[in-house]
């Protein structure tokens, strides 16, 4: 049976963060670079306070415990979104990729051009996972690592190409990037990754809606199943002619909202 604190108000809370957070983030790394240290330390402050968050709520399996740990592993992923979008954690490599090198070595170098940035939410997967591994609530790490696996799947899509590709929110400082995209193709990636997305979807809203009504299993399994939920939509938008760049639009400040790159 649906409910409203166990399925419907999770799903809504998720949506609503995906799309303020990521609106917020969109905003504050586009904005002026003299601006990015105060953000990082703003940043870095919300991310300590998740990493408590998620700490403190990890024995708490209430519903009350799921949503802390919920908007404990939002904060701690802004933080590094906010790291690697100010261009502060990225990788070695800042520049662009020559067009004729071959396949294997622009996948180095797109690489090396992440690569803290990854290592560094790899490494904040596996501290999350360890912390909570035997604990009655373990919704951060799992939101984290969704977000973690979601995005990775996304990178790669890119990297081989995809049919569209919207740019808007990517900022001026980190244009480089657009050196590694792969060319417009709709491939068999692409399509196995939103199938994949879609599958997961299913499941966790099978085991949100057969979890107890109104339970803190049902809101956990409600967040992820959301989660998933976006994380196959973003992939569609991937196939689809839909710049999804244009739902940002208003975080964006006037003079790059108008620039639209073509890839």
């Amino acid at each position: 049976m649906v409910s409203w604190s166990g399925h419907i108000l999770p799903v809504v809370a998720t949506i609503a963060t995906w799309f303020l957070a990521t609106g917020l983030i969109a905003w504050i790394d586009n904005r002026e670079r003299g601006t990015f240290p105060h953000s990082l330390m703003l940043a870095g402050i919300g991310g300590v306070a998740g990493l408590v968050a998620v700490f403190a709520s990890m024995g708490s399996a209430t519903l009350t415990g799921v949503y802390a740990s919920f908007a404990g592993a939002i904060l701690i992923w802004a933080w590094h979104e906010v790291g690697f979008l100010t261009g502060a954690v990225a990788g070695p490599r800042r520049e662009g990729c020559d067009r004729s090198a071959s396949t294997r070595g622009r996948f180095f170098a797109a690489a090396s051009a992440l690569a803290w940035h990854e290592i560094a939410l790899a490494l904040t997967a596996l501290v999350l996972i360890s912390l909570t591994w035997t604990a009655p609530n373990q919704i951060g790490a799992m939101i984290f690592l969704l977000l973690f696996v979601l995005r990775l799947s996304t990178k790669i899509n890119i990297f081989f190409g995809v049919p569209n590709m919207s740019t808007e929110i990517l900022p001026p400082h980190l244009d480089y990037l657009h050196s590694y995209f792969g060319p417009r193709r709709l491939g068999p990636l692409l399509i196995a990754s939103i199938a994949a997305c879609l599958a997961l979807s299913v499941w966790l809203g099978f085991a949100a809606l057969s979890a107890p009504s109104g339970s803190a299993e049902a809101a956990g399994a409600s967040l992820l199943f959301a989660l998933a939920a976006l994380g196959t939509l973003e992939h569609l938008f991937l196939a689809l002619p839909f710049r999804d760049g244009a739902l940002w639009r208003w975080a964006i400040p006037a003079h790059r909202a108008g620039t639209v790159t073509e890839l």
